[in-house]
């Protein structure tokens, strides 16, 4: 037998009273009695009536939902965010759905599109493949609150919560040049991407401080931002296969690294003396690897919790939001045994 839970109709129906008479009680409206009033709630919780909040949320035309597009669950650094999205979300009243793009740009576009049909604002990371901003500007255009974080539209306006993605480049790279290495190689998700671009940058101007030539060989990118160990491995091949391979290697994403590390480990290529590593990565155990991973750690519940507040901030002002904020989040930089100078 399918449940079927009690009604206002059916309240109505028991008390012999109109259902707006029933609805107002149950909003406590000053335009009903008390004596009714009293008479339909404590009927309403002698057969444990509860609201339909899908019936509210459509009266409101709210769904109390919010919408989070990522590129994968499975990477270390996202699986944080949604947790810091997912408490504010939860302490709030809203509930979140999360789609995967696993950096392709028409999926991306397909979960944006599916998502502004049920959600009140999303939070967007956009995809390595992501060039056009066109289905966003649309949604921004009819209205839809959102919040970029990571991996920010730098030219649409928007709440946006990122790192200081340049100075974590530059520390990196400045610890390596520190430890003795000049060669230095640099590895990243696709340049169109602006974290790639400020790491790239970070990587760029460590080097010219430091007095030690750019070489355009040493630079790669992955077009999938290492989703598939054989993006990385060909990558590496290209490197070590080089007159005068790298002594050391700045992997500016968490997957990246990871298949670095694992390049490295299954080629019985020492590390750090025959090549350093370092890289960003949120991974919980990377200071118990052998030999230990340094990292430059990005705050990712951090970035997710302020990126909702913004977000709800957002859906629920009673006036449109023309001031928008950029938070920038200094990341943590841990130096490890890979990364040891000669």
């Amino acid at each position: 037998m399918k449940f079927e839970s009690v009604t206002i109709k059916d309240i109505a129906k028991v008390l012999h009273l109109s259902t707006s008479t029933v609805s107002r009680a149950l909003r406590d409206s000053y335009e009903i009695s008390e004596e009714t009033k009293k008479l339909v709630v404590d009927y309403a919780k002698s057969v444990n009536y509860r609201p339909n909040p899908s019936a509210l949320n459509l009266k409101k035309r709210r769904s109390r939902t919010l919408g989070i597009t990522i590129s994968e669950i499975a990477n270390s650094f996202f699986s944080q965010i949604i947790a810091g999205v997912e408490s504010v979300a939860k302490e709030k009243g809203y509930n979140v759905i999360i789609s995967q793009t696993f950096e392709n740009f028409e999926r991306e576009q397909e979960a944006v599109r599916n998502l502004s049909q049920s959600v009140d604002g999303m939070l967007i990371s956009l995809s390595s493949e992501t060039k056009s901003l066109e289905h966003i500007e649309e949604l921004q255009q009819r209205g839809m609150p959102i919040v970029f974080f990571d991996r920010i539209a730098k030219n649409l306006e928007g709440h946006k919560v990122r790192s200081n993605n340049h100075k974590g480049a530059f520390d990196a790279t400045e610890h390596l040049i520190h430890n003795g290495y000049k060669r230095i190689a640099f590895i990243g998700n696709p340049d169109n991407l602006a974290i790639i671009k400020e790491r790239k940058r970070g990587y760029d101007e460590a080097l010219e401080f430091h007095q030690i030539p750019h070489r355009e060989d040493y630079v790669k990118y992955c077009q999938h931002g290492g989703l598939s160990y054989e993006e990385v491995e060909m990558v590496m091949q290209d490197l070590l296969s080089l007159d005068e391979p790298p002594q050391a290697i700045l992997s500016c994403a968490d997957k990246i690294t990871t298949n670095c590390y694992r390049y490295l480990y299954k080629h019985h290529i020492k590390i750090p003396d025959q090549m350093a590593l370092i890289g960003f990565s949120n991974l919980d155990l990377t200071e118990f690897l052998n030999p230990s991973l340094s990292i430059i750690q990005q705050k990712a519940v951090t970035m997710g919790t302020q990126a909702t507040e913004l977000l709800i901030q957002q859906i629920e002002s009673k006036r449109p939001v023309v001031d928008y904020s950029e938070i920038v989040l200094e990341p943590d930089f841990f130096a490890r045994d890979s990364s040891k100078g000669h």
